[in-house]
């Protein structure tokens, strides 16, 4: 069935059930459906169709997931901004033949209004409520027109972007085609632990950016299962889990260091609402996955994936209750996973190599770039750059980047397994490993720990712990206790950021 329709027809069948709530007000699935249909009006009447390029920078709300719907429903490509752009960012993104763009009166800065008028000369520029030099959407006269799904398969219907740790974002090119097979957006091919997964997104805690694939992901499980999305008001606490209890939610995501924030607080809050918790975004120790679910009930999952190919392999709480910790699960149906050896060869399980993945939604390729995308994509095969393997039970295990190395006297070094070592210490809650230069050895392992609770790990300890397991070469230079990890604006450990660090630190001595 042809993306979105299978949300628009959920939608129509339950008119009367809430679909959003937002602050105050609650928006009803038929609503949200006329919304979207008036919004498809609009958008047709600005020049958009099939094939034309939005790009969207909006807060999250409901006017701009109607908004992403009804361009998508047009058949238009949506080109997501991320927020937190500079402007050399900002150009890079806007630079991808865009035929308009959409704000909102939370999102219209003057910052990208001069990208706007710089890398947008002539293209409209459209806005959710009113705003200075836009053409308000909502306010458009209604043309009466039904909704009508207009998408090609072979259109590209979404630009999402990586995160940019090399400073420019990759924009992966996802075809109508492939969301029209996408697990999450197609209730017919759900497995029973996706499906089980929808039920549980009764209310659904939806925050963070439009623009990220994983968002869009996971809020679709929750509308095509019934569900009603809510979006939280800041109210100045941890999101996580003060927005839980508030709002009696019963599921979302959450990354790594959020989970950790979470569960310092549970004493003091009631999350015995939640029914699904989806753990993503960086690897966690089995120790911590192991508490977690003590603390939390059998709610948590894992889940494993890349922007290039969507979701690919879960972990589910009877996985996590049968002992099954070291694991990021096995995949869904119609993803096919194969491990490779540096000569392209296929290795048998339980022998580490790099991972590659085939399904129906994998993206296209990289938007402009035909070298990149040829390096990733081979034979409807793509390149992970991932290490792991997969067990005789099929499940996947991570054992790091296979770009995230370090050479030490001239030995490969992967961070993955340092971080691993690190975080088996009781003192270590969270554990992020870089390289930097360095002039005895090349390059040289620098660690960033975040103790547990009321514990402050020893360096030497935590040194001979990587020697024992890993090696000389593996040994941190460095170990830097932190009292958090910095995050990108994606929510992730912003290893950038630390390795920023290391490097100011060196040019001071």
């Amino acid at each position: 069935m042809p993306f979105p329709q299978p949300l628009l027809d959920a939608l129509r069948d339950a008119p009367d059930r809430p679909a959003f709530e937002h602050g105050d007000r609650t928006l009803s699935r038929g609503e949200l459906l006329e919304l979207i249909r008036r919004l498809a009006g609009a958008m047709r009447a600005a020049g958009l169709g099939p094939g034309r390029a939005v790009a969207v920078r909006t807060a999250v709300t409901p006017e701009a997931f109607a908004a992403h719907m009804a361009a998508h429903t047009l058949g238009c490509r949506v080109v997501g901004i991320r927020p937190g752009y500079p402007e050399g960012q900002l150009a890079h993104v806007l630079g991808m033949g865009i035929d308009a763009l959409l704000v909102d009166p939370a999102t219209a800065t003057p910052e990208l209004r001069r990208a706007a008028a710089r890398h947008l000369p002539g293209r409209p520029t459209l806005s959710l409520g009113p705003c200075t030099g836009a053409g308000d959407l909502l306010a458009h006269p209604d043309d009466g027109r039904p909704l009508t799904v207009t998408a090609r398969p072979d259109d590209v219907a979404a630009l999402t972007f990586t995160s940019g740790s090399t400073g420019r974002p990759k924009g992966c090119a996802i075809t109508y085609r492939a969301l029209g097979e996408h697990w999450a957006w197609q209730p017919r091919v759900w497995s029973p632990v996706a499906a089980g997964l929808a039920g549980a997104f009764e209310r659904y805690l939806l925050f963070g950016t439009l623009a990220s694939m994983v968002v869009m992901e996971f809020v679709a499980p929750c509308l095509l299962g019934g569900g009603t999305a809510v979006i939280p008001e800041d109210d100045g606490r941890p999101m996580f889990p003060y927005a839980i209890e508030r709002h009696r939610i019963t599921g979302s995501i959450i990354t790594v260091p959020r989970l950790f924030q979470m569960l310092k607080f549970l004493d003091k809050v009631d999350v015995s609402s939640l029914r699904a918790l989806m753990v993503s975004g960086s690897p966690i120790s089995a120790r911590r996955l192991a508490e977690a679910a003590e603390k939390l009930g059998p709610v948590v999952y894992q889940g494993y994936g890349q922007t290039e190919a969507g979701n690919i392999a879960m972990l589910t709480p009877d996985d996590i209750a049968a002992g099954v910790l070291e694991s990021v699960g096995r995949p869904h149906p119609g993803v096919e996973i194969s491990v490779r050896d540096e000569h392209d060869g296929e290795l048998p399980p339980g022998v580490t190599g790099e991972i590659h993945v085939r399904s129906p939604y994998l993206m296209r390729g990289y938007w402009g770039d035909e070298e990149e995308t040829r390096q990733t994509l081979k034979d409807g095969w793509l390149r992970t750059r991932d290490l792991g393997h997969v067990d005789g039970d099929g499940f996947l295990h991570l054992a790091g980047r296979s770009r995230d190395v370090i050479m030490v006297n001239a030995m490969v070094v992967y961070a993955g397994p340092i971080e691993r070592a690190l975080t088996d210490h009781p003192g270590v809650d969270e554990a992020y490993v870089v390289g930097a230069p360095d002039e005895d050895t090349g390059e040289a392992v620098h660690a960033f720990v975040v103790p547990a609770a009321g514990r402050t790990p020893d360096g030497g300890a935590l040194r001979a712990l990587v020697r024992a397991r890993l090696g000389e070469d593996s040994v941190p230079r460095t170990i830097t206790i932190v009292p958090a990890v910095p995050l990108a604006t994606s929510g992730k450990p912003d290893k950038r950021a630390l390795s920023e660090q290391i490097l100011r630190i060196a040019r001071q001595h």
